[in-house]
């Protein structure tokens, strides 16, 4: 497996250099949030670092949908709305999959960039300890 990969809609440039970052530069698949019911690439996200779960919310349609595997653990969780430090909460959202050596899926790790002012950062990211977990890379 190459080093990156792409899943679905391209990441901006700047949110995908932080997440490889943010990965220590493991091996990661990168995936970008976009809205399946419009198309939308601006969102509300409600993150829950205890729990390891996230779950967004388009700005322009309304729809919702989990990232990764947090389904399955939602009803257990306290989610807060993810803000900026300049107070804003709409973003552009992507996660990055680090993967093992033989291409498991072994982290999450959910990155925002504000739409307000630009700013990156990692809301919250969990370990996956199962196999196989390649279904996570279309659940964004």
């Amino acid at each position: 497996m190459d080093a990156e990969q792409w899943v679905g809609a391209a990441v901006s440039g700047e949110l995908a250099e932080f997440l490889r970052g943010a990965a220590e530069y493991r091996p990661v698949v990168l995936a970008g949030c976009v809205c399946e019911g419009c198309g939308g690439r601006v969102f509300t996200v409600w993150v829950d670092d205890a729990q390891g779960c996230a779950g967004r919310e388009c700005v322009r349609c309304e729809q919702r949908a989990f990232l990764a595997d947090s389904a399955e653990v939602w009803q257990e969780a306290e989610p807060e709305v993810a803000e900026c430090s300049c107070g804003g909460d709409e973003f552009e959202a992507a996660v990055a999959f680090s993967l093992t050596a033989d291409g498991e899926v072994r982290w999450v790790t959910v990155g925002l960039r504000c739409e307000r002012d630009g700013a990156l950062g990692v809301y919250t990211d969990w370990k996956i300890d199962y196999a196989p977990a390649d279904h996570l890379l279309r659940a964004v």
